[in-house]
């Protein structure tokens, strides 16, 4: 099973990767859950055509001891496992224990053993890495870690602290850094800036995403761009970074 998780501050583009990035492995022949680890709990939106998923934690709440694993996972588009952690109200409560909450109650209802997936992708907000944003790449569910990053200076400044928090996490033997997925925003000297930060990381650029209005139009649809917009370039830069994050994991198909 390939666990990844991917990491991004606020508006980056993380999810909106993250759900093309499943697609895309679903297109291979990939059983592919998606984890979202963000309290917005829309990391999993365009996979529904819109719609938001009950998160782990609002079930938790209201059905207590009578939750099934069944009412936590939904099916989305190519038959995407979808999970959304969730998190408090806003202003009152600890948003990363929503992710502690929603990560032991699936390995308690053994949701890996019982649906079996080929790759499973979480899709954390990287802005504070602490407490339960930690979780995926400290407790081993998951073995590496992309970061999202435009050359935008408060983008880079997120990524080079998420990625030292992989760092001093990987020394313990825990997720290693699989590298940077560069977002283009179209910044001067964009790539530049992001090839400086992989080679400050001693890193590399896992793969490279061009800025394209498919995926503006696509989300007006509360679509995938694979879904909306198939044969478009777009689509074929996230069926590339599919396959360079599947070669990073060692894995060809």
């Amino acid at each position: 099973m390939i666990k990844i998780a991917v990491y991004g501050k606020g508006g980056i583009g993380k999810s909106t990767t993250v759900s093309n990035l499943s697609v895309a492995f679903a297109e291979k022949g990939l059983k592919v859950m998606q984890i979202g680890c963000d309290p917005k709990a829309d990391s999993t939106i365009n996979l529904h055509g819109g719609l938001y998923i009950p998160t782990v934690l609002s079930l938790i709440k209201t059905k207590g001891s009578s939750l099934t694993l069944e009412d936590m996972v939904t099916e989305g588009y190519k038959g995407v496992l979808c999970v959304e952690a969730g998190g408090p109200t806003p202003g009152l409560g600890c948003a990363g224990r929503g992710i502690i909450a929603a990560m032991e109650k699936l390995k308690e209802k053994r949701a890996f053993e019982i649906y079996k997936p080929d790759a499973v992708i979480y899709d954390v907000l990287g802005d504070v890495v602490c407490g339960g944003f930690a979780m995926p790449i400290r407790e081993g569910y998951a073995e590496k870690v992309f970061v999202i990053t435009s050359g935008e200076n408060m983008a880079i400044h997120a990524a080079a602290n998420i990625a030292e928090a992989v760092r001093n996490f990987e020394s313990r033997g825990y997720a290693t850094l699989g590298g940077i997925i560069l977002n283009r925003r179209n910044v001067k000297n964009e790539e530049e800036k992001v090839l400086e930060l992989a080679e400050d990381l001693k890193s590399k650029i896992a793969g490279s995403l061009d800025f394209s209005t498919y995926v503006q139009d696509a989300d007006e649809l509360r679509k995938t761009v694979l879904e909306a917009f198939p044969q478009s370039e777009a689509a074929e830069m996230y069926r590339v970074l599919a396959d360079n994050v599947l070669a990073i994991c060692g894995v060809r198909l």
